[in-house]
């Protein structure tokens, strides 16, 4: 067998058969590779740019502390938490009794989360219940006290917090309130450490829940988790009339169910003219005075008096001759300007 070489700087070793052995590490330590050609077409060039993705790897799990309310991430640690389970979590203002919205799995988190503490046992339960009756009385002293003292706000709910140590004055107000002296009164009556929290209507209602004219419970209370902006051309887009007890909820504000159906109407609209605008028909030129969406069908009067219904695609926009001046539409206001009395949001 002849003798083999000494490893050298192409050698590094052979094996039974004379084959030369270059240990795979050697390859990944060759000189680096040059930066890519930002005119050229290497399609290669981000093939070892790939990072590992970013994040703590945590039990995660979807906590929601009312019926409607937002779902906020916890980290659940070695608890395996299904749907609809009650538990204990450290939130920041202090201990909370939360429900269960996304059961626990092993997920990437970008920040450190707060954590569950336990499942809700039967003291736990007690200790809501106990909350719950001091909420009310809470709630009545409050009320109370702001009708003695002449300010202008309304207290609407109290919350404690699951220790009971803490209690939150939620209210609404149109101006700015110096309540220092109503904290002072309800420190005093309630021994609790007092946060008044002032909110807007739409986060009322949401709270204290109603019936809308539709005759089901209201969504923000329900099912909602947060709102939408909502605008008044969707009540136009939608073909509702611009009527505050039409468009406006128990809030005062825009109906949330608005935004519900708005992109099905847009979708549907494409190629339809608008009111006002004049068309040409089967039948004659016309000015269109009322729109189907729905059912894309369009209502044209014609000028020599009555009117009819014709499908969205028989409907063409007549464009007036070029260089003959443009002729003046029917003025109907800015587009998202509502009558007086209609909420703007």
């Amino acid at each position: 067998m002849p003798a083999q070489p000494a490893p050298s700087a192409q050698h590094y070793g052979y094996d039974d058969e004379g084959e030369a052995l270059i240990p795979p590490l050697r390859l990944l330590q060759g000189p680096p590779a040059p930066p890519p050609d930002p005119d050229g077409d290497d399609v290669f060039a981000e093939l070892d740019e790939t990072e590992p993705p970013r994040g703590l790897l945590c039990n995660l799990a979807g906590i929601k502390f009312r019926e409607a309310g937002k779902i906020y991430e916890f980290d659940a640690g070695d608890l395996v938490l299904a749907r609809g389970e009650n538990v204990v979590v450290d939130t920041e203002a202090g201990l909370a009794l939360g429900i269960v919205a996304v059961g626990s799995a092993r997920r990437l988190s970008e920040q450190p989360l707060r954590r569950v503490l336990r499942r809700a046992d039967q003291n736990d339960q007690r200790q809501m219940a106990r909350n719950r009756g001091r909420e009310q009385e809470a709630l009545a002293f409050g009320r109370e006290r702001v009708r003695e003292r002449r300010l202008d706000m309304k207290l609407f709910r109290v919350e404690y917090l699951h220790g009971g140590y803490k209690a939150i004055f939620y209210f609404t107000s149109e101006a700015r309130i110096d309540f220092r002296d109503l904290v002072k009164d309800l420190s005093h009556r309630l021994h609790a450490r007092i946060e008044m929290r002032q909110i807007g209507v739409r986060d009322e209602a949401k709270m204290v829940g109603g019936i809308g004219d539709c005759g089901r419970e209201l969504c923000c209370s329900t099912w909602l988790p947060q709102f939408a902006p909502v605008s008044i051309r969707m009540a136009k887009d939608q073909g509702i009339v611009l009527n505050p007890s039409r468009v406006s909820g128990q809030c005062g504000r825009l109906k949330c169910c608005l935004v519900y159906e708005e992109a099905q109407y847009r979708e549907l609209r494409k190629g339809m003219p608008k009111v006002g605008k004049r068309v040409e028909t089967p039948e004659g030129e016309g000015r269109v005075q009322e729109l189907d969406v729905l059912g894309r069908r369009v209502r044209v009067s014609f000028l020599g008096g009555g009117s009819k219904l014709f499908a969205a695609e028989t409907v063409r926009p007549l464009v007036p001759p070029q260089g003959a001046p443009p002729v003046p539409e029917p003025d109907e206001g800015g587009e998202n300007e509502p009558p007086p009395g209609v909420p703007t949001e």
